[in-house]
């Protein structure tokens, strides 16, 4: 969006006085600046600053110990580049503003390769290079609960005022319910330009899934998905609930998936995994090979915190297995069923609480590796995944951290310096929930181990 665009929408909108323009950093948490609208030009023509440690705080927006960026560097900053997309309009403040998205650049210009959206932006420019493009649509679950008590639970109904205390899988009175949310939701995804489709009500109570439409641009996709998770959690605020996209809320309901459908189209439009039949062409089976050859290695980016090792226990009815399968639910890998010429590739290992463009630049690097070195895939499975005896994922988060530092697949999609600063960002929130003693922990062995 041009500069005199984007000064054009703020005249037409005189009651926003600043906007805040922000990066997205490893955990997919939105950092940055309240700038005045009169400054918006720095914003746009790349005149802002920020320090590039900001993309690899952790959780708790800490610096990494020891990080080379902060104390090796002088925790130098690095140029911000307006992403060109026009101004998103935040309609859940007290007073109107909006967000700048912006990403980091060296001091030279360089893409600043430990930032999320640069990884992404890489793996893009190497479709390219091959004359492809990476269709991609993503469907997003969550929970909306009741913040009032020290834990979240679940939230009373706005209709008949009672707590939802049962699973509503598919159910037309919950999403009716809860009408005035949603449409608040859509009406916002429809004010910054996310393409939301359908919406339903999931397994949990108050847990809800929106699927987004196809959009032919992997950048766009997941700024969509970062986008949105923001939004509900405002448009929750403002109804007076809490919405999580926390992988595994609750212990005894359903966790929440980010599942990830692509496929890809040459310079023609062509759909090049459409191979006339249900099987697909050997060019997709080239890419779920790569799928499943760094699926392991690039577990911490589909599972980056410590409660997403919750989401995948197994029988949590979350994919463990490194499998494959067509028109098959329970294997991380799905090739869905329907016209040949929509041929596409499910991705189902994310949870919702990963960071939208490590997944994507993990999903789509991983099977371009698998295009490029024409890999072959195992069998697909057909059967239930969860009961046969299958390589699986790292189940733990320190399996999970050790395999994406050893992977011999990530330096291929990965930056040397990204796989560094989320293997440092993931160790170090490693060692704060270690140094936590839960009070179940109390209670099982104080007095009798």
């Amino acid at each position: 969006m041009p500069l005199q665009d984007v000064k054009a929408w703020l005249e037409a909108r005189p009651e926003m006085d600043s906007i805040f323009a922000c990066v997205c950093d490893l955990n997919g948490a939105m950092r940055g600046k309240r700038v005045p609208v009169d400054h918006v030009d720095k914003v746009v023509e790349g005149g802002l600053r920020m320090p590039l440690s900001i993309v690899g705080m952790d959780i708790w927006g800490e610096d990494i110990e020891k990080s080379e960026l902060v104390f090796e560097t002088g925790d130098a900053d690095g140029l911000c580049e307006f992403i060109g997309r026009p101004l998103i309009p935040i309609s859940w403040t007290t007073r109107p503003t909006a967000l700048a998205m912006l990403m980091m650049r060296e001091e030279s210009g360089a893409p600043f390769d430990g930032d999320p959206r640069q990884a992404l932006a890489r793996i893009a420019r190497k479709f390219k290079a091959h004359g492809l493009t990476p269709v991609v649509a993503t469907e997003l679950e969550f929970y909306i609960c009741d913040p009032s008590g020290d834990r979240p639970q679940a939230p009373r109904s706005p209709v008949t005022g009672k707590r939802l205390d049962s699973d509503g899988a598919m159910s037309l009175d919950e999403l009716q319910h809860f009408d005035d949310f949603l449409n608040d939701v859509y009406d916002t995804c429809e004010l910054q330009g996310i393409p939301a489709d359908a919406a339903i009500s999931e397994n949990g109570a108050g847990q809800f899934e929106i699927n987004m439409m196809h959009v032919a641009d992997p950048l766009r996709a997941a700024d969509d998905a970062v986008l949105f998770k923001r939004l509900v959690r405002g448009i929750a605020r403002k109804h007076g609930f809490a919405a999580t996209f926390m992988a595994k809320p609750y212990g005894n309901l359903s966790g929440s998936g980010f599942h990830v459908h692509f496929s890809l189209v040459d310079e023609n439009g062509v759909n090049v995994f459409d191979s006339g039949d249900e099987h697909g062409s050997p060019l997709m089976l080239n890419a779920v090979a790569g799928l499943m050859a760094t699926m392991q290695e690039n577990t911490l980016t589909f599972a980056p915190h410590e409660n997403s090792y919750r989401r995948l226990m197994p029988g949590a009815h979350a994919p463990t297995a490194v499998a494959w399968g067509y028109e098959n639910r329970t294997a991380a890998i799905r090739i869905p069923g329907g016209s040949p010429k929509a041929r596409r590739i499910e991705h189902r290992v994310a949870g919702a609480d990963a960071n939208p463009y490590l997944v994507l630049a993990s999903i789509l690097g991983g099977a371009l590796l698998g295009i490029e070195n024409e890999m072959t895939p195992e069998p697909p499975i057909t059967g239930d995944a969860y009961s046969m005896k299958l390589d699986t994922l790292p189940l733990d988060w320190a399996t999970a951290i050790y395999a994406f530092r050893k992977g011999p697949h990530v330096p291929g999609i990965f930056s040397k310096r990204l796989q560094t600063m989320l293997v440092e960002c993931k160790t170090q929130e490693l060692r704060t929930f270690a140094r936590h003693v839960t009070d179940l922990e109390y209670h099982s062995y104080l007095e009798i181990v």
